[in-house]
């Protein structure tokens, strides 16, 4: 404009369908909401009240906690006492037990030096009684105290106890875990005593262990070592060490320390071989395997995957040469023969 002010044009909105605020209606609004609040006052009056009383009861609890963890404190501090107590005396318990065992186990090898041992432990207890005659007798290995019935060799220098024979191929070595387990055969001919009773006896002392070979020529040979095997729970796990004999070992060297395996036990190598043994990769000896007659073989079967007879493959240098007769025993590494009457 011409003194320097600016001119402000405004256009309201129509106003035709709108309508100013009721006031008594506010005023009701409010009186109803006071009357609202009011209520809400007393109500929280009430939830004081209330929770006041609640602190007071959670301090009785609290107060009857305290008691009872008191009372249980001291029945635990009882409780421990006596549990200490108890230990204390099953540790006395335990160490006069170990010690009567030590003197037992003392007393029982004295008792078969001194040949007065009613039930013998093995064939060489029984070659100190004066039995002199190879054949059927009944031990009682020292760890389980069951009477087993065995053959005993007492022609090779005496008190062998046999644990193994293959003679005719009469008996099928092809077996099942726990048949190797329980043994099978005949005692008289062919058999295998037992995975059970072969750990029963080799455990109970330093034995020796001899097997005996004689191939198709009709010559022998024979390995000594040092040996035992472990229970079912370790897979009967074979320990054997300190070769010696008139053969090269096909046996410790490759063998030692492996668990049994039978065909139905998931390993190929048994399932290759069809029968029990202490497998590696898969042998270098086998003398569960299948009897052929002849010496030289060729495994049965359609596509055989590997050797299966009964070997020794550094004697005959070969894994198809399968022998005639082989035999297992074993018989304590003390054994003397000067003992016997």
């Amino acid at each position: 404009m011409e003194d320097g002010m600016c001119r402000l044009v405004a256009t309201l909105p129509q106003l035709d369908e709108q309508r100013c605020p009721d006031m008594f209606r506010c005023t009701d609004e409010v009186s109803y909401w006071l009357h609202e609040n009011e209520q809400r006052k007393q109500q929280i009056v009430v939830l004081r009240e209330t929770i006041s009383e609640l602190q007071e009861e959670l301090r009785s609890h609290r107060h009857r906690i305290k008691a009872l963890e008191l009372q249980q404190s001291e029945e635990r501090n009882y409780m421990n006492i006596s549990l200490e107590q108890r230990f204390h005396e099953l540790e006395v318990h335990y160490a006069e037990a170990t010690t009567l065992l030590r003197l037992q186990g003392t007393l029982i090898l004295d008792l078969q030096m001194q040949h007065v041992r009613t039930c013998p432990l093995d064939c060489a207890s029984i070659y100190y009684n004066g039995v002199r005659r190879s054949g059927l007798y009944t031990v009682v290995p020292s760890l389980v105290g069951a009477p087993v019935e065995v053959y005993c060799d007492m022609d090779t220098d005496g008190g062998w106890t046999m644990i193994q024979r293959r003679v005719d191929g009469s008996v099928s070595f092809d077996r099942t875990w726990r048949d190797y387990r329980d043994g099978f055969g005949d005692l008289h001919s062919e058999f295998w005593l037992g995975n059970d009773h072969i750990h029963d006896l080799s455990t109970q002392g330093d034995y020796s262990l001899r097997i005996d070979l004689e191939d198709w020529s009709h010559k022998h040979r024979h390995a000594l070592y040092q040996s035992f095997v472990e229970n079912e729970a370790h897979q009967y796990r074979l320990h054997v060490s300190g070769f010696s004999g008139t053969v090269q070992d096909s046996f410790s060297w490759y063998h030692d320390k492996q668990g049994f395996s039978t065909p139905d036990s998931g390993n190929i190598c048994a399932e290759i071989s069809h029968g029990g043994w202490w497998y590696n990769q898969c042998f270098y000896a086998n003398l569960n395997g299948i009897y052929y007659r002849g010496g030289q073989y060729t495994p049965k079967g359609q596509g055989p995957l590997g050797p299966d007879g009964i070997v020794w493959y550094s004697w005959r240098d070969s894994d198809y040469y399968s022998l005639r007769k082989v035999s297992m025993m074993i018989r304590p590494r003390n054994f003397r023969a000067r003992f016997s009457p």
